[in-house]
């Protein structure tokens, strides 16, 4: 399968990527089929230096089936040549995971306590207005049934 990929050059601790077609079997860095741009994370956004693209080779291969990874993806979306994938942002991955999982039962507890009584609200006035002789009954008889073996006691 073809994979339009990033392929690492430059030193350590200093890359520069060359953008690829490449065989997904092949290695990272390994044999390529042709170069289609490159890119360079140093350099901040708002430089044109940091991307550079041939987009009609690009489209190219996109009409051939070669897949792009996610950053590639992600790459060419910022540029316009395709349409920005759909996974996006997580602000919860840079929060510690305790706080996260703090917030996650803070969240799951308020619904709760939300939902009960206003759950038991609807509940409570429907079976008052129905159940009201029923109750009078049982503790008229209740008495009797604790007064009956409070006297075999004596």
């Amino acid at each position: 399968m073809l994979k339009l990929r990033l392929s690492r050059g430059g030193t350590k601790k200093r890359p520069v990527y060359k953008v690829v077609v490449a065989d997904s079997r092949f290695a990272r860095d390994g044999r390529f089929i042709e170069k289609v741009g490159f890119f360079n994370p140093l350099l901040p956004k708002e430089k044109k230096e940091r991307v550079g693209l041939e987009a009609e080779r690009i489209k190219y291969w996109l009409g051939q089936g070669a897949q792009p990874t996610t950053r590639v993806a992600r790459i060419l979306g910022e540029n316009e040549l395709m349409p920005m994938p759909a996974n996006g942002n997580n602000p919860n991955k840079a929060v510690p995971k305790k706080e996260r999982n703090k917030k996650e039962e803070d969240n799951k507890e308020a619904p709760k306590a939300e939902a009960a009584p206003a759950a038991e609200a609807p509940k409570e006035e429907a079976p008052k207005a129905e159940a009201a002789p029923a109750e009078e009954a049982p503790k008229e008889e209740a008495p009797k049934a604790e007064a009956a073996p409070a006297e075999e006691k004596k």
